[in-house]
């Protein structure tokens, strides 16, 4: 049997660079989107720009070349992979105040960040004794995988972060100098906002793993990683394990948290519907708009067409009082919305 060749091109970039007229660029970025046909989600603030396409490789590279045109954003070098089909059922650029969200005013990538650190260095700094290792995720990423000995913050969305490391900052004492500390994320883009609320607090020996997990996991062989379980990434794969094969999680469709084998064997799990985390938080009225979403997902899918709304792409909070809490968007899912085998390349390599 031959198997169809993947023919949808995903491209995801970020830079940090200055943008003071970001509302004046999203007209002219959505009419390129739309003449083009490609899809996805580009977020634009005063501090720069963040986004994942999909689409041909003429349309995407067409696109790619208009965000290039935007003074700071040269040679933008996305992180490409390709897929089956689109991950993304409409095209939106939203104006935004960051493109990752850490909600800590005077804080920025601009005066300083933590040192990059490639993946091939990354395992012997994380076994050195002296180095605080911390995964800056989200409680429903970690939950699935991450380095061995990382403290977890147990954080519901990123803007928690600042809060949590006050606290943790706290526990550590008075110490002759600052610890070394060591961060990582899923693709980069969180690292640069939490290593600079660092090095903003006095500390200078702070580092960050350069490509986030993902890049770790494409370029470590599996016999020498120190990755334990799967990541988790904001695409329909759910998760990825080493080289960036598709894991083994599936996706709740009522709250977006990742779900083990033993989980979808539940009483309590229902496809589309709701898993063990969520059954509780959800209103029977809830529920059954669900299963109603899912019944629509179906026929569209029988019928060979998407359904908007049908593929959520990160953890819902509790609805028990229909008020939900803050929830991830594009912006903390940061730069990883990839299909396997994805590398950095020029947009003239695309």
């Amino acid at each position: 049997m031959t198997l169809p060749s993947p023919s949808v091109l995903i491209a995801s970039f970020y830079r940090f660079t200055p943008l003071p007229e970001f509302r004046s660029l999203r007209e002219g970025l959505l009419e390129v989107c739309a003449r083009t046909h490609v899809r996805g989600t580009i977020l634009l603030a005063h501090e720069g720009i963040n986004g994942t396409l999909a689409g041909d490789d003429h349309a995407v590279r067409e696109v790619l070349q208009h965000l290039e045109r935007i003074p700071g954003c040269e040679q933008l070098e996305p992180r490409v992979s390709r897929s089956l089909k689109s991950p993304f059922h409409r095209m939106k650029v939203r104006l935004k105040s960051e493109i990752v969200t850490l909600g800590a005013p005077g804080v920025s990538p601009f005066a300083g960040t933590g040192r990059y650190v490639e993946p091939e260095d990354w395992n012997a700094l994380i076994e050195d004794d002296d180095v605080i290792l911390i995964d800056t995720r989200n409680d429903y990423e970690t939950s699935v995988g991450t380095f061995p000995g990382a403290v977890l913050p147990g954080i519901r969305s990123f803007r928690e972060f600042p809060a949590w490391f006050q606290a943790f900052r706290e526990t550590l004492g008075e110490a002759a100098s600052p610890p070394r500390i060591a961060m990582f994320c899923t693709g980069g883009i969180r690292c640069e906002k939490s290593t600079a609320l660092l090095k903003s607090q006095g500390f200078e020996e702070i580092y960050h793993l350069k490509g986030g997990i993902l890049n770790y996991l494409e370029r470590i062989p599996t016999e020498t990683s120190l990755w334990s379980g799967e990541c988790f990434v904001f695409d329909e794969r759910v998760t990825v394990a080493d080289d960036l094969q598709e894991g083994a999680f599936a996706l709740c469709r009522g709250c977006r948290r990742p779900l083990s084998a033993e989980d979808r064997a539940s009483p309590d799990y229902e496809e589309g519907v709701s898993c063990p985390a969520c059954l509780g938080d959800t209103t029977p009225a809830q529920r059954e708009r669900f299963r109603e979403r899912a019944r629509q997902t179906r026929i569209a899918e029988a019928r060979g067409e998407g359904h908007v709304g049908a593929m959520p792409s990160s953890p819902r909070r509790s609805m028990s009082t229909d008020v939900q809490r803050s929830r991830p968007t594009a912006a903390d899912a940061d730069d990883s919305g990839r299909a396997p085998q994805a590398r950095s390349k020029k947009i003239s390599e695309l």
